[in-house]
């Protein structure tokens, strides 16, 4: 998971440019898709840990905007299309069905795939 938190903030370094003042002042907003945190209850966690260890910390200079489905994924494209619309700085995905409803979601936005096996 320290990859991902690594491949989190490259990816916010890359955006950090055309972030508008406001947003800086605020912190960068993460956008965190899920199927269901209740069963990969400890992702979040080392997601939030791998942060940390390369200084950003939730709720002082980040904000993670959750998204779980639930374990209905019928509701992952609207979820990611909710993310989108926040203007999240970057999309995290955690699996495959979460990682394509991102992808279906945005051209602009990057988004970090947690796990995945997309085709």
């Amino acid at each position: 998971m320290r990859r991902i938190g690594l491949a989190v903030a490259l990816a916010l370094g890359l955006l950090a440019a055309p972030i508008s003042a406001e947003a800086q002042q605020k912190g960068a907003r993460i956008g965190y898709l899920a199927a269901d945190l209740r069963a990969n209850a400890a992702w979040p966690e080392a997601f939030r840990q791998g942060l940390r260890e390369l200084g950003y910390i939730e709720g002082q200079n980040i904000l993670i905007e959750y998204r779980p489905a639930d374990g209905e994924l019928d509701r992952l494209p609207a979820l990611a299309a909710e993310l989108v619309r926040l203007k999240v700085h970057v999309l995290v995905s955690e699996g495959t069905p979460p990682s394509v409803a991102a992808k279906g979601a945005t051209k602009t936005i990057p988004i970090v795939f947690a796990a995945s096996a997309m085709r």
